[in-house]
């Protein structure tokens, strides 16, 4: 969709026809297929991400450079901000910043350039509610979702700034933890002009000294910033059949939330709203109970 003089746009027009369905499906799987390198998200033995390119790195690279800087490792309690993780991708998505914070009638957008809404949002991603409604009725919107691949762990004492040494821990994110996010925004994800795109990444994470234990590090202890140090791969959801890939190849044919659990590698409240989900875009159905658990099945 084009802006016009007016700011207003213009109606979406979709592209002409060329060649035969198969024709087009298996030109995009070989141009996609000699890009990029597929890797494994964790989880699912089906679900894949992107590897990101050289050209993706480099931009991400840059991106960190300008927003945290090249000293980034063990910066002082005064250069770090709440918002850096949400800055860097803003950067990594749209370098130049006279298309980032755009006014779009009464809301601003993180990104906008010919016609395309970027919206990043690392956390209560409800808030978005109304955002969605009104930018889908003009433009194709993007909501990005940076999901914590591995962390690194620094404390940080709030009266002397001093750090102590970084600690690998042994989270490592999966696709599936973005959902207690987008389920939020459940019933927005069917809608023909919205794709979801997740950028997985290790993050080094500072955590004030401020809990009531004796070492303050728990009961109390709080984050003060989460700074992005790799960009591991990113996926996109594009249309509802895009969501199938969430179900794990090993899954019965017939499944309550506790067989997706299991296969996932999820907690069950966590299946239990994807499932939601799947049935909102119609990829699964209910068709029974077993054990007092709802029982379910793919539709395709």
């Amino acid at each position: 969709m084009q802006e016009t003089r007016t700011g207003r746009t213009s109606k979406r027009k979709k592209p002409e026809k060329t060649g035969s369905a198969d024709q087009k499906k298996k030109k995009k799987s070989s141009a996609k297929s000699s890009s990029r390198r597929r890797i494994p998200a964790g989880g699912s033995s089906e679900m894949r991400f992107d590897a990101p390119l050289q050209e993706d790195l480099d931009r991400f690279q840059a991106a960190l450079d300008r927003i945290v800087g090249v000293d980034r490792m063990r910066p002082t309690i005064g250069t770090l901000s709440e918002k850096t993780v949400h800055a860097v991708v803003k950067n990594y998505l749209e370098p130049d910043e006279d298309h980032q914070e755009i006014p779009l009638g009464k809301y601003v957008a993180d990104i906008y350039r010919d016609g395309q809404v970027i919206e990043i949002q690392t956390r209560q991603m409800g808030r978005l509610k109304e955002k969605l409604s009104c930018f889908l009725q003009e433009y194709d919107v993007t909501v990005v979702y940076p999901v914590l691949h591995r962390k690194t762990l620094i404390w940080v004492d709030p009266d002397s700034g001093e750090l102590s040494a970084p600690r690998r821990t042994g989270t490592v994110g999966t696709i599936y933890t973005a959902f207690r996010e987008l389920y939020l925004i459940r019933d927005y994800l069917g809608m023909e002009h919205l794709q979801i795109r997740l950028i997985l990444m290790d993050m080094t994470e500072y955590k004030l000294l401020t809990g009531r234990s004796k070492d303050r590090k728990k009961y109390g202890a709080r984050r003060f910033d989460r700074i992005p140090t790799a960009l591991v791969a990113e996926m996109v959801f594009r249309c509802p059949q895009d969501y199938m890939q969430l179900l794990p190849s090993e899954l019965p044919e017939e499944f309550t939330s506790l067989d997706f659990a299991r296969e996932a590698h999820i907690p069950r409240d966590l299946a239990t709203n994807i499932l939601q989900i799947l049935r909102n875009l119609d990829i699964i159905e209910k068709i029974g109970t077993r054990d007092r658990s709802y029982l379910y099945r793919c539709r395709y």
